[in-house]
């Protein structure tokens, strides 16, 4: 018997897309049963909604976050960034790489989704985070703008 995993999932959809959003979640709802989502202000509160009313017996794990354009957008970020989103679902308006409901249904209907043994790839961004250390950018910044700050008090003295 395989092992249950539950998955992070992010949910965000512009005002245009909700509709569709809501309808992908509820005809895959099945499916999602027992995941863990994480939904922009509005979305999340439009999806709990209709979840709970197609499947009143259900105790469904929803963090909704603030609306995106207050503070929601940069809360999602800060959890994928942390590691605590395994995928996010972003039906949008106008951009043509995210997601919409035919690769959200090919991701969700992929075994790996429900693989326990499969394991996302963090990649390691040491080097970038450390990518200024042992530089001296900013004593040298410092010094530049000292300088530039002398040479302007002696202009205005002359």
């Amino acid at each position: 018997m395989m092992k249950t995993i539950v998955r992070k999932i992010g949910l965000v959809a512009h005002d245009a897309m909700k509709k569709d959003m809501i309808e992908w979640v509820l005809w895959n709802s099945e499916r999602l049963i027992g995941h863990k989502f994480y939904c922009t202000g509005t979305t999340g509160t439009l999806i709990k909604k209709a979840l709970e009313e197609k499947h009143p017996e259900t105790e469904w794990d929803i963090t909704i976050l603030k609306s995106g354009p207050l503070g929601g957008d940069q809360q999602m970020g800060s959890r994928i960034v942390e590691g605590e989103i395994d995928y996010l679902f972003f039906f949008t308006e106008n951009i043509v790489f995210c997601c919409n409901r035919s690769t959200a249904d090919h991701i969700i209907s992929s075994p790996l989704f429900l693989d326990p043994t499969y394991k996302r790839i963090h990649p390691d961004y040491t080097n970038y985070t450390q990518r200024f250390e042992n530089k001296e950018i900013v004593s040298e910044a410092v010094e530049r703008v000292k300088k530039r700050m002398s040479r302007n008090e002696n202009n205005m003295i002359e």
